[in-house]
This record gives C-alpha cells, sequence and structure tokens, in this order.
C-alpha cells in the first residue's frame, strides 16, 4: 500500500511540473504575439514608424508624377496636331472658295457664249453672200478661220486640242466655208467648250467641299481630343501629393469647405 500512494504522489509531481512548463511557453508565445512589431504600420508621431508606409507612398506619388507627364505630352502633342489641322482645314475652305468662284466665272463665261452662239445661229438663216471661188478666196478664208481661232484661244473659248485641229483642218473645220459660217461654227465650239470647263470646274467644286467637310471634321476631333487630354492632365494632377502628403485636390476642396465657416464667423464678430 505505500508503494502504491508512493508512486502515485511521483506520477502527480512529474504531470504537475509538464503541465507548468507547457502553460509557460503558452503564455511566453502570447505575450510575445502582442508585443512584436508589426510590418507595414505606419509611422507614429515619436518618429518610431517604419519605412513601408514611406515607400508605399512615395511610389504611389512617383507613378502619380509619371502619368501626369505622359498625358501633359499626350495633351501637348494633340493640341499641336489640332492647329495643324484647324490650318489645314482652313486651306481646304480657302480651296472649296475658289472652286466656288471659278464655278460662277466659268458659267458667266458659259452664258455669254451661248448668248454670242444664239445670235450667230439666228443670222444663219440669211442667204451666204456670193463670192468669187477662187484659190485666193479660199486662202483668205483658212487665213480667217486660222486668226479667229487662235483669238478663241486666247480668250479662252477654245482649248489648245481645239485650235490645233483648227489650225490642222481637221474634226470639222473646214477653211472651205464662208467666213460667216466659219464664225457660227467657231461660236458654237467656244460655247461647247466652256460648258465642258464649267462641268470640270462644278467636278472640282464638289471634290473641294468634300475635303473642307474631312479636314473641318478631323479638325473638330483633334479640338475635343486635345480638350479631354488637358482634362485628364488636370484631374491627375490635383491628386498629387503636396507637402502635407494630402492630395492637392482635396486641400482645394477642405479650403473651398472652410471658407464660408470664416466669412460666418466674421460676420457674427461684426
Amino acid at each position: 500500500m505505500e508503494n502504491v500512494l508512493f508512486d502515485f504522489v511521483i506520477e502527480v509531481t512529474r504531470s504537475t511540473t509538464l503541465w507548468l512548463v507547457l502553460l509557460g511557453l503558452a503564455l511566453l508565445g502570447g505575450i510575445w504575439l502582442v508585443v512584436r512589431p508589426r510590418e507595414g504600420a505606419p509611422e507614429r508621431a515619436d518618429g518610431t514608424g517604419y519605412d513601408v508606409a514611406v515607400r508605399d507612398a512615395e511610389g504611389r506619388r512617383e507613378r502619380l508624377v509619371t502619368r501626369a507627364a505622359e498625358l501633359h505630352r499626350y495633351a501637348e502633342e494633340v493640341a499641336v496636331a489640332a492647329e495643324r489641322s484647324a490650318v489645314t482645314a482652313q486651306r481646304r475652305r480657302d480651296e472649296w472658295l475658289a472652286a466656288q468662284e471659278e464655278v460662277e466665272a466659268t458659267w458667266q463665261a458659259y452664258e455669254t457664249a451661248d448668248a454670242a452662239a444664239r445670235r450667230f445661229g439666228a443670222a444663219a438663216v440669211l442667204p451666204e453672200p456670193r463670192t468669187p471661188r477662187t484659190p485666193a478666196e479660199y486662202a483668205d478664208r483658212e487665213r480667217f478661220l486660222h486668226r479667229a481661232a487662235m483669238a478663241a484661244c486666247t480668250r479662252q473659248e477654245l482649248s489648245v486640242l481645239q485650235l490645233s485641229d483648227a489650225l490642222a483642218n481637221r474634226n470639222g473645220w473646214d477653211p472651205r466655208r464662208h467666213p460667216a459660217e466659219q464664225e457660227i461654227v467657231l461660236r458654237r465650239a467656244a460655247r461647247d467648250s466652256l460648258l465642258a470647263a464649267h462641268r470640270a470646274a462644278e467636278e472640282r467644286e464638289r471634290i473641294a467641299w468634300r475635303d473642307a467637310e474631312v479636314a473641318a471634321a478631323a479638325a473638330r476631333s483633334l479640338r475635343e481630343e486635345a480638350f479631354a487630354a488637358a482634362s485628364r492632365t488636370e484631374q491627375v494632377r490635383r491628386w498629387l501629393p503636396t507637402a502635407s502628403g494630402r492630395p492637392q485636390g482635396a486641400a482645394s476642396d477642405r479650403t473651398r469647405q472652410h471658407r464660408p465657416a470664416r466669412r460666418w464667423r466674421t460676420a457674427r464678430a461684426g
């Protein structure tokens, strides 16, 4: 019986000692978890903070500065492109206005030539004057045709190709006709040539108008993109940290919020 009691006391003592050791280790671990320094904790007022938060703030500022510089550079490039596009659009518009003036000028020239052709055509009902059919007479008729064709080409009533045909007596230009008949043919050819010139001027005016519209749309689009890029740049700059560590936009908003309160207090004090 004494041996059993002795063994029981020894076992209880060993168990108690083991539990006390385990309890002490657990207590020490809990204390270490409580008092250990926390990574990434913000810097305290006594200057014993951690560099992680500082590095994060500096990295964020550098990224914002880089982003703002990129947006500013892009905005400048788009603004330069918008200015060049505006110059191009103005040049296209001037070309279109010049094409319009050319259309009006060719139409007036055609109307004048058409009136002359109608006037000479009305004289065709008169009988052709009788002249002797001699070689000298045909030579005079040919010289008249050549002189009249060159004069019409000088007035830009005939093209160079038509003048070449008249001088070569081909493509309907017959030097044997009477000068009155040659004048009628010449006036009709001038009218047809000026009508073709007017239609060509109208086609050029349509092309110039289309180019002017495209250039104006491009300039307007670039102006809008330049304004949007400048707005994005200003927005990023407003959120750059100031010397106090706060974004510029927040500082300006706080100033705007405090100004009415200061004015109210001043009014109450008066």
